[in-house]
């Protein structure tokens, strides 16, 4: 139990300064477009978690940008919470063979999450999250990202990928196409018969045995996908775009609402074990239609 209270605190250290580092990166990006707009800026808000019971259970900060130069809407949140799972969230560990959850239901779960839903609709929306999970029988890492633009570019999709397979290359040369495929899987809408978006990468449930080598791996993971959209995002938002674009991107942000509704399983799990529901809905769009 020392060594798992040991990790659980360098796992969070890690998180809370990877947050740190999008909220940066992001202000920076809204600092650098010319406009007549205000330079957004993150209005944080703190949350938490209450139990059945109503005890506590750890919270977070609750980062979101309304109405910015760059960013229509982004919001990067952070938690640390902890309890007894619910009996739909028992049934779900259950199921994915996470051992002991029946016995003894208690968990710990630490991560940061983001959604940007871009001004311009030439600059895709983009999503990241990574997290440790530990159960007492049990400790996992999990995470991905995917690039979702209203209309594609085959050099940005190119050059995203390119930037999540340097940081799966440097871990294990297996990860990218493993983690690539899973991410075609799970970013699919089943009722629209098509991806959410141009992909990415997408793993759960990861414990090699050493967790310091899959620790590393998803520090790896946030870092990459900074890097990676960055660019794309400073560049496209530069660019000119006419009125039949942006009905383009918001019928395109109207998908990723159906998919966050009805597949996504952290939204799920954010909800069913009590998380503060604004923070988990944050990665819904300010505006979308449907055709």
């Amino acid at each position: 139990m020392p060594e798992a209270e040991a990790r659980k605190a360098r796992a969070e250290v890690w998180f809370r300064e990877l947050h740190k580092m999008f909220l940066d990166a992001f202000e920076g990006l809204e600092d650098g477009q010319a406009s007549d707009l205000p330079a957004g800026r993150f209005a944080l808000t703190p949350t938490e978690r209450r139990g059945e019971d109503g005890s506590a259970g750890g919270g977070g900060l609750m980062a979101v940008m309304r109405g910015g130069r760059v960013f229509e809407k982004v919001g990067v949140n952070v938690s640390a919470v902890h309890g007894r799972l619910a009996p739909k969230a028992q049934a779900a560990m259950a199921a994915r063979q996470v051992p002991g959850i029946a016995a003894d239901p208690r968990f710990w779960a630490c991560g940061v999450s983001l959604v940007a839903h871009m001004r311009n609709p030439r600059a895709p929306a983009f999503h990241m999250n990574t997290r440790m999970f530990w159960t007492p029988g049990a400790w996992w890492f999990g995470g991905g990202s995917d690039l979702n633009p209203a209309l594609p570019f085959d050099e940005d999709t190119a050059a995203f990928h390119a930037g999540l397979k340097s940081a799966c290359d440097a871990h294990d040369p297996e990860y990218y196409a493993r983690f690539k495929a899973w991410a075609d899987e799970y970013f699919f809408i089943p009722h629209r018969n098509r991806a959410r978006g141009v992909g990415g990468i997408f793993y759960d449930d990861l414990n090699g045995g050493d967790w310091e080598a899959d620790f590393a791996f998803t520090q790896a993971v946030g870092r990459g996908c900074l890097a990676a959209f960055v660019p794309l995002a400073a560049a496209r938002s530069r660019e000119p775009f006419t009125p039949e674009e942006r009905e383009r991107q918001l019928i395109h942000r109207g998908l990723y609402a159906e998919f966050n509704l009805l597949y996504d399983r952290g939204t799920r799990f954010g909800l069913e074990s009590g998380h503060n529901p604004e923070a988990v809905l944050m990665s819904l769009p300010p505006e979308a239609k449907w055709p």
